[in-house]
């Protein structure tokens, strides 16, 4: 029998943890930013790949050889570094590398990382086809020469957020839809979070914001910021549709215990106006940030918010910068730059 990574010491960091390297699939679908929406949101994209190339690589999956050299003409008019970019062509479906990239695992005290390729049904079967990306993590792992280990089960990294000591958070709306994994309840999906991320307690949130179609995600409500802290998303305005769900996961958040006992350290911050735009909805929010070596990067979405999110997180990090990027072009794809990055951790050692 297989042992776990958890019986093997692997574990998943923090996302603060030293990087080796972010993972990117490009952008080439038109049906996630539809007619001239994908050439619109390009600066926004670049924009990304310029933060976190400053104190890391950026290693992309490139979907075709034509796509490598537009990207590769593209670097010099956003004063990118090429030597911070690494391509790999391959065939790929769409952009959410945090939901069909690896999972990189690390053990303490060593120089040992570990692969986890988790399945990925594009949230549920939402969207076909998804195969190209399914393949990605072993690809990446013959890449970079790792060990991969399949848990043979849906899984997304937007789903899932981890303190590096211990605790996951996740919500029951993704986790336990049926269009994931039908035949596993609760504590079965608990048991494979433990043994495959390598933590000891799973906490638990409601929901998700309105225009997430991921179900949930909870990269989009509810973050770690250190290993007892947290920043919650709240709609002050009553009427607003994400006022009630926001109000229910702080409830919860409020009644959890981290394993040594201690309540978790709980800040607010306030949803941004809603990102309407071709009468939908889009599902902007300020914790869909993502931590790189080289800063915090953090969407913003032009109103008045963006300022006071900002200003809070930045009072959190205070070991790097916290800067906002533009993402109101990247937003109507449904998802914002923590579901378009996947970190590779430095090992332990």
């Amino acid at each position: 029998m297989v042992s776990t990574p958890k019986e093997r010491g692997f574990f998943f960091p923090a996302e603060w943890h030293p990087h080796e390297a972010t993972w990117i699939t490009f952008p080439h679908n038109d049906h996630s930013w539809q007619g001239d929406k994908l050439a619109q949101m390009y600066p926004e994209y670049f924009a990304l790949i310029k933060a976190i190339s400053q104190g890391e690589k950026v290693r992309i999956n490139v979907n075709d050889t034509s796509l490598s050299d537009f990207i590769l003409g593209e670097l010099p008019r956003y004063s990118i570094d090429p030597q911070q970019i690494e391509l790999f062509v391959r065939p790929t479906n769409d952009a959410w590398c945090r939901d069909h990239g690896p999972a990189f695992l690390i053990k303490k005290d060593s120089s040992e990382r570990l692969l986890i390729d988790w399945g990925y049904n594009a949230w549920g079967g939402k969207y076909p086809p998804f195969d190209a990306d399914n393949r990605i993590p072993q690809a990446i792992a013959q890449d970079l020469g790792l060990t991969f280990q399949s848990p043979g089960i849906i899984m997304e990294g937007g789903s899932v957020e981890f303190n590096g000591q211990g605790a996951v958070l996740t919500s029951r709306s993704c986790l336990l839809n049926p269009n994931r994994n039908p035949h596993l309840n609760q504590e079965q999906i608990e048991k494979y979070l433990k043994d495959f991320y390598g933590v000891e307690q799973v906490l638990w949130v409601s929901d998700g914001i309105v225009g997430d179609d991921t179900d949930g995600h909870i990269d989009d409500t509810v973050r770690f910021v250190n290993e007892d802290t947290v920043i919650t998303m709240i709609e002050p305005k009553l009427d607003d549709d994400n006022h009630a769900v926001l109000a229910q996961n702080l409830q919860e958040l409020k009644e959890m215990k981290l394993l040594d006992g201690r309540p978790l350290r709980i800040v607010e911050i306030p949803m941004p106006d809603p990102v309407v735009i071709d009468e939908f909805r889009a599902p902007g929010s300020y914790a869909n940030f993502y931590i790189c070596n080289a800063a915090v990067i953090v969407p913003i979405f032009h109103c008045p918010q963006d300022a006071v999110a900002l200003d809070i997180l930045s009072q959190l990090f205070t070991d790097r910068p916290v800067i906002g990027l533009s993402a109101r072009e990247i937003i109507w794809g449904q998802g914002s730059f923590h579901c378009l990055t996947q970190q590779e951790p430095k090992a332990a050692l």
